[in-house]
């Protein structure tokens, strides 16, 4: 199975740019709480320092010691409520880049060709929308503001504490060049480690699931050995990815525990010379060791978050990789009409073996055209197509003249695909329904339902407020397919792509299934896909596909009088 693409670090940084861009108000509010937390964090020290060198030159009265100490404490609340603010405003922030994120790898995911996603690893594309979307997401929420914190505190103390005095501003500095060779090293070597972390969940998962998906199959074939050995494997394989990256935790985090507290010492020894030689008074040493005593906070949770952040920059970059390699949708043309036209179509799932070759077809408004064929023939294949679910390796398909993959990506419901899956999605009656058109009003849905003849829906105590699927109203597989015909009647298309949508469905259920399919066709462009040569006899044409070609062309008597290959099929159908 292929992997989805790794967005470089050029593509990550142009997707962060936008994120941050898209909240830049908010951004600024953000910043500008934690300048001035930082500065309400250094009002108590620089009073401290004061009451300290009042008290030991004898100039300060109790009266004054004790405004002193309602201004430290005054300070200590306004840092208080500014923290929490901040925080709230930040949660905020980071709350939204994760919606944003989160929309975007769902649209980018269900915009996949299909080519692509029949060829992917089901664990790599899980683990993006779902673990690395999650990873990417804490990261934006509290990485990136823990990080943008403390460097906002940084700057913010070592500017005071050059203010205050040069020499100690030096001094604060002192272990910084430490912390910058280590960050390097590690920044160096942490993209790769943990790329290679989540491929290896990946992997991991993709195991996991095929297990679980085909348990049976396992069994019956024997295959419990070989599938345990190749999960060895991959669990190995993330084990060893796991070790690498916990190495660089255990060089990163201890040299910065030890290197912040290098500053302190410093001052404390630099203060205390110059106190020593009357270079400086003691409030400016007090005050000094405890702006940079300050420092150690911020220096350390910026290197836990770093950490976290490169994790999240690795989930980033598998997340920006959805749909990399698809190309932007041009603005979609208006058909000049409901023609449509098949030329030349080639389609291939993998390279190099076409399912489809050079196929012509031009389907006329309000046509009823049968698709047959035996099974692997193409036809399915070739109603995606015409549904515009996939684009052809090369040739046409047009309607109107505009492509209709062109279409369909521009949201343009002209054409719909209807199979034997059918989806009840969480959610009421009315939000199912009305994903086909959102701004349809409620007696359209109903009208859909009644075409349909879901009588069950008169039954229903809340009506189109009706909860469905888990927690809810729980609707069998005749309900289904008629809420999904209800949702195509909703969409209004031209045209119907029928792929067999009954052939799963038990002999009873299938009649009520046929009965809505036939309300929905109307006057409707037909075009089915025929498991069962009974439903094309009564189409209007019927087009034989054979080894991904189009080889008959016509109505059902005329191919019976042909003696070719549909007439072999049909012969075969009632037993002649």
């Amino acid at each position: 199975m292929n992997r989805l693409p790794i967005a470089d670090r050029r593509a990550v940084r142009q997707a962060a740019g936008r994120l941050l861009r898209g909240e830049r108000r908010a951004l600024a509010v953000v910043l500008l709480l934690t300048a001035l937390t930082a500065l309400a964090g250094l009002v108590g020290p620089y009073l401290l320092g004061k009451i300290v060198s009042g008290v030991q030159g004898g100039t300060l009265t109790v009266s004054t010691v004790d405004l002193f100490a309602l201004g430290v404490l005054g300070a200590a609340v306004a840092h208080l409520l500014l923290v929490r603010y901040s925080a709230l405003q930040t949660a905020r922030l980071g709350e939204r880049f994760l919606a944003s994120l989160r929309e975007q790898a769902v649209s980018r995911s269900l915009a996949l060709p299909a080519r692509v996603v029949d060829r992917l690893s089901t664990g790599d594309l899980l683990t993006r929308v779902t673990g690395d979307v999650g990873v990417v997401g804490q990261a934006l929420r509290d990485s990136v503001p823990e990080v943008l914190t403390g460097v906002v505190h940084l700057v913010v103390v070592l500017a005071a504490t050059f203010l205050l005095d040069p020499v100690l501003g030096l001094a604060a500095l002192a272990g910084m060049p430490f912390v910058a060779w280590v960050l390097r090293w590690y920044l160096a070597r942490a993209r790769d480690a943990y790329l290679a972390e989540s491929a290896a969940n990946g992997d991991v998962a993709e195991i996991s699931a095929a297990v679980g998906e085909g348990s049976r199959t396992i069994e019956t074939y024997g295959l419990r050995d070989r599938l345990v050995a190749t999960a060895h494997a991959s669990i190995a394989r993330l084990y060893g990815a796991r070790v690498r990256t916990l190495r660089l935790r255990s060089v990163l985090f201890p040299v910065v525990s030890f290197v912040s507290a290098v500053p302190t010492a410093l001052v404390l020894l630099a203060g205390g010379l110059i106190y020593a030689t009357d270079g400086a008074r003691v409030e400016v040493v007090v005050t000094g060791s405890l702006y940079v005593w300050r420092l150690i906070e911020p220096l350390e949770r910026i290197m836990l978050w770093v950490e976290f952040l490169q994790r999240g920059a690795a989930s980033f970059a598998r997340v920006e990789g959805i749909g990399a390699d698809v190309e932007p949708v041009p603005a979609a043309r208006e058909p000049e009409d409901d023609r449509i036209e098949v030329r030349g179509v080639r389609y291939s799932y993998v390279d190099g073996h076409e399912v489809l070759h050079g196929v012509d077809l031009v389907v006329q408004p309000g046509e009823r055209l049968a698709v047959v064929g035996v099974s692997g023939a193409g036809k399915s294949t070739l109603g995606r197509l015409i549904a515009g679910v996939d684009r052809p390796s090369s040739g046409s398909v047009c309607v109107g003249g505009v492509p209709v993959a062109e279409l369909a990506a521009a949201g343009d419901r002209r054409i719909v695909l209807v199979t034997q899956e059918h989806h009840v999605f969480i959610g009421t009656l009315r939000e199912n329904l009305a994903l086909a058109a959102p701004d349809a009003p409620d007696q359209r849905l109903v009208e859909a339902l009644r075409t349909v003849d879901a009588h069950w829906f008169d039954d229903l105590a809340d009506g189109l407020d009706t909860r469905l699927g888990a927690g809810g109203l729980e609707l069998d597989p005749a309900q289904a397919q008629q809420l999904a015909l209800a949702r195509v009647e909703v969409a209004d298309p031209h045209t119907l792509v029928l792929d067999e949508a009954t052939s799963s469905l038990d002999p009873a259920t299938a009649r009520h299934a046929e009965r809505a399919i036939a309300a929905v066709r109307g006057s409707r462009t037909v075009i089915a896909i025929a498991h069962r040569l009974q439903t094309a006899r009564d189409a209007d044409r019927i087009a034989v596909v054979d080894a991904g070609r189009v080889v008959e062309l016509g109505p059902h008597d005329d191919l019976v009088a042909r003696n070719g290959t549909y007439a072999t099929l049909w012969r075969s159908w009632h037993g002649g």
